[in-house]
């Protein structure tokens, strides 16, 4: 019996239409950010490392020296790096995404905003009529009144 109801409620939270709506935003920003990456990647980047003189991005690294302890017999050290330029690839991708999101927002924001502009505001009902019995219950009063 707990088990059906704990199943019910999640079907009724999974199919309301804001967790519908969430999930088809997830899955499209995640493809977005595939389309964001490419650009920035094979568009954006590549002329600007043209232009500070033929740098790639994510060839950028500093490397760390030979930890001696790690020194085997017959094995090559292989040193260790600190890619900063793939760190500057990713933040330049993050900051296009959310200026586009930023950018998505304000026009959706825009467009609802005039959707409900334009809807008059009702018309106030008119009072209703005495009902009988009220008519009834006025005249009892009005003559106690006068007694």
């Amino acid at each position: 019996m707990g088990k059906s109801s704990f199943f019910q409620d999640f079907k009724s939270f999974a199919m309301k239409g804001n967790v519908v709506d969430m999930a088809v935003g997830v899955i499209i920003g995640g493809a977005f950010g595939k389309i964001v990456t490419s650009v920035v990647n094979d568009i954006i980047m590549p002329p600007i490392g043209w232009l500070i003189g033929g740098v790639n991005f994510k060839d950028l690294k500093y490397e760390l020296p030979i930890n001696p302890l790690s020194v085997q017999e017959g094995v090559e050290a292989v040193p260790v790096t600190i890619n900063y330029g793939n760190f500057l690839q990713t933040t330049f991708d993050f900051l296009i995404i959310a200026f586009c999101i930023f950018v998505m927002i304000k026009v959706i924001t825009k467009l609802t905003a005039k959707k409900e502009e334009p809807q008059p505001a009702p018309a106030p009902a008119p009072e209703p009529e005495p009902t009988a019995e009220e008519k009834l219950l006025t005249e009892i009063r009005d003559l106690l009144k006068n007694k």
